[in-house]
C-alpha cells in the first residue's frame, strides 16, 4: 500500500479521531463550503489575518460558488492536528506554517523557513521562479494535499529572554519555544526546545513553563504582549530570515474543483504572500519603537552566539540529507539561495549601507 493510500485509509492516530466531528464538504445547487483549518488562535497579529485574507478572497472571487469556513486553531483540530486532518480528508485545507509538520517530513522545513537560510525575497525567488512551487507540491503529493505560499512574516526576531545571553554556554538547560529546525540546532546547544502553539506562548512564559520565547517580530510579539513578562528582547534571529505561511488544499478536493476554482486558490494564495509580507514589514518598525519606549531592551547576540548557531545549524540541515526528496529540495533551495544572495548583496545590500551611510 502507498504513503496516500495509507493516511486515506488509517486512522492517523488520535488526531482523525479528533477530526472526526468534521462536516463533510457541503454542495448546495452548485456551491460548496470547504472547512479551511488553522495553527492560529483567532486574532493572532498577521498570521491569523493572512489565513482569514485566503478564505474572504477565494469566497468573493468565486462569488460564493467555493464558501470557505474558517476555523482558527482548537475551534474543530488543534493547532499541530491540521496537517493530518487535511491529509486524511477529514478537513478540506488549512492555513499554517508547513515546518510545524517536519515530523511528516523535515523537507517541509524550507517551505517555511531553515536556520541560515533563505530571507523573504530568496524564498520569493526560489519559489516563484526557480522550481520551489513545484517541488512543494511533489512533496505535499505524497501526503494527499496541494500547497501553496501564502503569507511571509518578514525575518523573525531572536526572541525574548529573561537574562541577557552572553554565550553559547547560557542555552544549556534554557527551556525555549522555537519550532521547527531552528528549534533542532537550538537543542544542539543544549536547550530543552519546546513546540507550542502561538495562542499558549503567552501563558507558558508568564508561567515560567518556558524561559525564553521566539514568536515573530515586533508587531505581532507586541500584540502579543510579551513585553509584559520580561524587557530583554533580542531583534535578529538565526532561525527564520524569512518565513512562508502556507495553505494547503485535500488534494481529492483540489482535483474536484475546476481549473477556474483552482486558478482562485493559487492566485489568492501568491498575493496573500506579498500583501501579509507587505503587511508585517510596515508594522515592524513603529511596534519597535513602542517596545523601547515601554522599557525593552534590543539587544543582538555576541560574534560567538552567530557561530554556534551556525555550526548547529549546518548539522541540522545536512542529517537528513540520505533521504532522496530532502536533498532535492535542500540542493534546490540552497543553490537558488546562493544565486540570488550574490546579486542582492551587490545591488540593493550596498546600496542600503551607502544610503544609511549618507543619510545618517
Amino acid at each position: 500500500m502507498d504513503r496516500r493510500s495509507f493516511l486515506k485509509n488509517s486512522a492517523l492516530g488520535g488526531t482523525a479521531a479528533a477530526a472526526a466531528t468534521l462536516a463533510a464538504p457541503a454542495y448546495a445547487q452548485g456551491r460548496r463550503t470547504l472547512t479551511l483549518v488553522t495553527t492560529w488562535g483567532r486574532g493572532l497579529a498577521g498570521v491569523h489575518d493572512s489565513a482569514q485574507r485566503c478564505a474572504d478572497q477565494i469566497t468573493a472571487m468565486t462569488d460564493g460558488a467555493l464558501t470557505i469556513d474558517l476555523k482558527a486553531a482548537g475551534e474543530l483540530v488543534g493547532a499541530f492536528e491540521v496537517f493530518d486532518a487535511v491529509s486524511s480528508g477529514q478537513a478540506d485545507m488549512y492555513h499554517g506554517a508547513d515546518y510545524y509538520f517536519v515530523g511528516q517530513h523535515p523537507a517541509f522545513a524550507y517551505f517555511t523557513a531553515v536556520p541560515f537560510g533563505m530571507t523573504a525575497q530568496e524564498l520569493t525567488n526560489w519559489y516563484y521562479w526557480m522550481g520551489g512551487q513545484e517541488l512543494h507540491h511533489e512533496l505535499g503529493e505524497i501526503f494527499n494535499i496541494k500547497s501553496f505560499l501564502a503569507g511571509n512574516t518578514g525575518a523573525q526576531a531572536g526572541g525574548w529572554f529573561a537574562n541577557e545571553i552572553t554565550g553559547p554556554e547560557d542555552f544549556n538547560g534554557l527551556k525555549f519555544r522555537m519550532p521547527g529546525l531552528g528549534g533542532q540546532a537550538l537543542g544542539r546547544l543544549g536547550a530543552s526546545v519546546q513546540n507550542i502553539p502561538g495562542a499558549e506562548v503567552y501563558q507558558a512564559l508568564a508561567s515560567g513553563a518556558i524561559d525564553g520565547t521566539e514568536w515573530i517580530g515586533p508587531w505581532a510579539d507586541e500584540k502579543a504582549g510579551f513585553q509584559e513578562i520580561t524587557k530583554t528582547y533580542y531583534a535578529s534571529g538565526f532561525h527564520e530570515p524569512g518565513a512562508g505561511l502556507s495553505l494547503a488544499t485535500n488534494l481529492d478536493v483540489w482535483n474536484s474543483l475546476s481549473a477556474a476554482h483552482q486558478a482562485v486558490i493559487e492566485n489568492v494564495s501568491a498575493a496573500s504572500h506579498s500583501i501579509n509580507l507587505a503587511q508585517f514589514m510596515a508594522e515592524n518598525g513603529a511596534a519597535l519603537d513602542r517596545l523601547q519606549s515601554a522599557g525593552v531592551t534590543v539587544r543582538e547576540f555576541p560574534d560567538s552566539v552567530w557561530d554556534a548557531f551556525g555550526v548547529a545549524s549546518q548539522e541540522v540541515l545536512e542529517e537528513n540529507m540520505g533521504d532522496e526528496l530532502y536533498a532535492k529540495i535542500h540542493n534546490s533551495a540552497m543553490d537558488s539561495m546562493a544565486k540570488s544572495s550574490n546579486w542582492i548583496a551587490r545591488s540593493s545590500g550596498v546600496y542600503t549601507a551607502q544610503r544609511d551611510r549618507v543619510l545618517g
